[in-house]
């Protein structure tokens, strides 16, 4: 089992489950950034989907994965629940290729900071096979601005940008401060929002 299976064990509920989604994310939507109804959607490190979710009812045809078994279960049954067709996948964010297909944009929402550094350039590669040519990618992650003491490790716009560099297949657009809302006492975190695109 899984750190991030522990997190979800027993009906627990990780802080970073705010059980809708990030403000932000819908900014992004509303600004049009995964595309018009009907374009493929990839949300990497999904949880219990509620990017996924709120994508798929804005149309989009949307796949989550996740690492923690009983968050993919959680997720599917919300989409039961609320007759969306998202598909949700137990499976590595490490090897989106074995997924067999390519999307128009891909999501992640908190994966990246629970990356080392020796799975950055990985999870790029993985992200570069599964998102085509042209398509982006929306990463938001814990920043450097945040005071140390708890929570993940905090992600430097050079560590971005060293991840997701040229050689690797990608542009970065820009890197942007943003909010991580939690579940924690001090509610929101100092985050960055960085947007890829995929080069050809």
């Amino acid at each position: 089992m899984s750190w991030f299976d522990t997190a979800y064990a027993d009906g627990g509920t990780p802080t970073w489950d705010l059980g809708r989604p990030q403000a932000a994310v819908l900014r992004l939507l509303e600004a049009g950034a995964f595309g018009p109804p009907g374009a493929a959607v990839l949300d990497a490190g999904c949880g219990t989907g509620e990017h996924a979710l709120l994508l798929a009812e804005r149309g989009r045809l949307v796949v989550g994965v996740d690492l923690a078994a009983e968050a993919i279960e959680r997720a599917r049954a919300k989409a039961a629940a609320r007759g969306l067709g998202a598909g949700f996948l137990v499976h590595d964010a490490l090897d989106l290729a074995a997924l067999g297909r390519t999307f128009d944009a891909a999501l992640d929402v908190g994966l990246f900071h629970t990356l080392g550094d020796e799975d950055r350039p990985r999870y790029a590669a993985s992200l570069a096979a599964a998102v085509r040519p042209g398509g982006h990618v929306f990463v938001l992650c814990w920043s450097d601005r945040n005071p140390f003491g708890f929570g993940p490790r905090r992600i430097t716009r050079r560590e971005l940008r060293a991840a997701f560099r040229a050689a690797a297949g990608w542009r970065v657009e820009e890197i942007v401060a943003e909010r991580l809302e939690t579940r924690l006492p001090v509610g929101g975190v100092a985050a960055w929002l960085a947007r890829l695109s995929r080069r050809a």
